[in-house]
């Protein structure tokens, strides 16, 4: 396929993608939701009091439609008077029943509205990047629209990045499309459209494992590492502890694959010295969230673990927290596992991707392993099994999307002409005929 061709492909996905995506402008928001949303309208320069209204309204018109929506379907409740109103006048009184007396006991410092107690405030006042981002989509299209543009623009994106991976690895035309149309069928696409953190996250993460493409197999070494530490630097201000687990992986797959080239074929290389070239780059990025994150002040490693046992702060801090850790620890992986083998579909896409990665990715096959990982760590992170959606695992689900396209390549690969093409048997015999001959 042509690169016109190509790119016309791409755009297709993209725009269809966009497109279904109408059918769901409301009722995508999370409970983060408002908490980055009301950061973002205070970059715009809105009061306290005008960016919570602004929140208020919209997770309250998204929470009355999802309402309305499930009261029509309901084999009982259907025929009843639309529920939109009262819903909304609810949900208001709730929110605004929180919200009121924290702005009138004076918790207006940072730029997130007080929804919650100041200590969990502080988690979301360390991740501006996210916020940053939505800002001139609000500014252009207003909450909803923007909020949804926004999304969409950062799962196409996510789609694009994973065929351009899958282009830099010479995967034929029609399953890196097919790459990208994964991205967005999986959950990698419904949680990217989630106003969050997420689709952010996967996009970056997504532009690194491009960047160790481009350094290892496209021979673009300076571009495929600024790209690497351009991400990292991004994801600190998006989520810093994605930052520190990508850069730590990375280091990792880095080490061991350039320790694996060693005792294979002695020092030296162009190859090794770019290998060790991403590992360094990964290091630095772990070793630079650290300090930064410290010199900033932000939420330590304590602080999440006490927000995790004391449900957001609303109890009393733990006494002894890191040994009932390690106890929920054991106890959630032991009930995940005994969810996937009731419900294998995850584990088994792993599986694919992972050995579709290692066996036709190479050494980039082994980073793009190292960067699925941090799904896995944030979920060991956060070990709550009722998290909605598991959200936290997501970017895990990056191994098969680029993975399995790699493990189905022999498939389609053609005569090594890239254009896609499944070989005939009649043309493997006339091919060997003019060999011959």
């Amino acid at each position: 396929m042509r690169p016109r061709g190509a790119a016309s492909g791409v755009l297709v996905l993209a725009a269809v993608f966009a497109v279904l995506q109408l059918a769901n402008v409301t009722g995508r928001d999370t409970p983060d939701t408002k908490n980055y949303l009301s950061y973002a309208l205070s970059l715009t320069g809105q009061s306290k009091r005008a960016a919570a209204t602004a929140t208020i309204d919209y997770v309250c018109a998204s929470r009355a439609e999802r309402a309305r929506r499930d009261q029509s379907v309901h084999v009982v409740r259907f025929h009843r008077a639309d529920p939109t109103a009262e819903v909304t006048a609810e949900c208001r009184e709730q929110e605004w029943a929180v919200v009121e007396p924290r702005l009138a006991a004076g918790q207006t410092g940072g730029h997130t509205v007080p929804y919650m107690p100041e200590r969990f405030m502080r988690i979301f006042e360390a991740r501006p990047g996210y916020p940053a981002f939505l800002v001139p989509f609000v500014l252009a299209f207003g909450v909803t629209w923007g909020l949804w543009a926004a999304g969409v623009v950062i799962a196409c994106a996510g789609g694009v990045l994973v065929f351009l991976v899958l282009r830099t690895l010479a995967v034929p035309v029609p399953l890196a499309l097919t790459g990208q149309a994964l991205y967005y069928v999986l959950p990698c696409g419904t949680t990217a459209m989630r106003p969050m953190t997420e689709g952010l996250l996967m996009a970056l993460t997504l532009a690194a494992v491009w960047g160790c493409a481009l350094a290892l197999r496209a021979g673009r070494p300076r571009a495929g590492l600024a790209l690497v530490g351009g991400s990292l630097l991004a994801l600190f201000t998006v989520k810093h502890s994605q930052a520190l687990f990508l850069g730590l992986c990375l280091a990792a797959a880095g080490g061991v694959t350039a320790l694996r080239r060693h005792r294979r074929r002695g020092r030296g290389g162009p190859a090794s010295r770019e290998v060790l070239a991403l590992a360094t780059v990964g290091l630095a990025g772990a070793v630079g969230t650290l300090l930064l994150a410290r010199l900033l002040h932000y939420p330590s490693e304590a602080d999440s673990l006490q927000d995790l046992l004391t449900d957001h702060f609303n109890r009393p801090d733990r006494e002894h927290p890191w040994p009932e850790f390690w106890q929920l620890q054991g106890n959630f992986w032991v009930e995940w596992l005994r969810r996937q083998a009731w419900q294998p579909l995850f584990v088994a896409a792993l599986a694919a991707g992972a050995w579709g990665a290692l066996r036709r990715g190479g050494a980039v096959g082994g980073f793009l392993v190292a960067a699925a990982f941090t799904g896995l760590l944030t979920q060991a992170g956060h070990p709550d099994i009722n998290i909605w959606g598991e959200r936290l695992i997501v970017l895990a689900w990056l191994l098969p999307v680029v993975g399995v396209p790699l493990l189905l390549e022999p498939v389609v690969r053609g005569n090594g002409d890239g254009d896609g093409r499944v070989p005939l048997p009649v043309r493997r015999e006339r091919n060997r005929a003019e060999a011959v001959g």
